[in-house]
C-alpha cells in the first residue's frame, strides 16, 4: 500500500478547531461519567472519580458550563459547513448506501454529509436543553427562584436530554472508527485526497480549487 506524504494530505481542521473539539470530547466523558453517578444509586461508585458525592454534585455543572461554551464557540465556526441542502435530503433517503459500500450512488457530499448535519443539529437542541434545565436544578445558585414543579420537570428534561446526547456521540464515535482515516482528521488535521475524494466529493472539488464555502 502506498503512503500518502504528508505534503499532499488535505487540511480538514486546524489546531484551534481540533483543540476545541477535544475540550468538548473530555468535559463530556466528565459529564457522562458524573451525571450518571448522580442519576441512579447503583452508579454512586462514579462519585470516587470526581473526590465523593458533594464533589461531584460541585464539579459536575461548571464542566457542564465548560463544555456548552467550548461547543459554542466550535458550532459557530461549523454551523455554515452544516446548512442541511436538497442533496443532504436524498442522501440520508439512501444511507443504506453508504453502510453498504456503495457511496458512488449518492449526490457528491460537501463537508459533511446529511447524517452528520443533522447529529450536529441534535447536540445543538440536547445542549440547549441541559444548560437551560441544568440552571433550573443548579440549587447553589438558582433553584430556589423555581417552583419546585419546575425544577422537578427540569430533572426529567435533563435526564432525557442526557441519554439522547450520549446516544448520539457513541454514533458519532462508531461512525469516526468506521470510516477508517476519520479520526486522524481530528487528531492530525489532515485526510488523503482519496479519503475526501470518497466521503466527500464536493469538498474536495471545493478545497482543489480553492473554494472555501463548502
Amino acid at each position: 500500500m502506498n503512503r500518502v506524504r504528508d505534503e499532499e494530505r488535505i487540511v480538514r481542521y486546524r489546531a484551534g478547531t481540533r483543540i476545541n473539539h477535544w475540550i468538548v470530547a473530555i468535559s463530556f466523558v466528565l459529564l457522562a461519567l458524573s451525571g450518571l453517578a448522580l442519576f441512579h444509586p447503583s452508579l454512586f461508585w462514579l462519585t470516587a472519580l470526581f473526590g465523593g458525592g458533594p464533589w461531584t454534585r460541585i464539579v459536575h455543572p461548571f464542566i457542564g458550563l465548560v463544555m456548552t461554551l467550548a461547543f459554542a464557540i466550535l458550532a459557530a465556526g461549523l454551523w455554515r459547513y452544516n446548512r442541511l441542502q436538497h442533496r443532504d435530503w436524498i442522501w440520508l433517503r439512501n444511507a443504506g448506501d453508504v453502510v453498504t459500500n456503495r457511496e458512488d450512488r449518492l449526490p457528491e457530499v460537501g463537508r459533511y454529509n446529511g447524517g452528520q448535519k443533522l447529529l450536529f443539529y441534535l447536540i445543538v437542541l440536547c445542549l440547549i436543553g441541559l444548560l437551560a434545565s441544568g440552571i433550573v436544578m443548579w440549587r447553589a445558585y438558582f433553584a430556589f427562584y423555581f417552583p419546585i414543579e419546575v425544577v422537578r420537570f427540569a430533572s426529567v428534561l435533563h435526564a432525557f436530554c442526557a441519554v439522547v446526547l450520549i446516544c448520539a456521540i457513541v454514533v458519532h464515535i462508531y461512525a469516526a472508527i468506521w470510516v477508517k482515516g476519520s479520526i486522524r482528521a481530528m487528531t492530525r488535521g489532515t485526510v488523503s485526497p482519496g479519503w475526501a475524494w470518497k466521503h466527500h466529493r464536493a469538498w474536495f472539488r471545493a478545497v482543489t480549487r480553492g473554494d472555501p464555502s463548502e
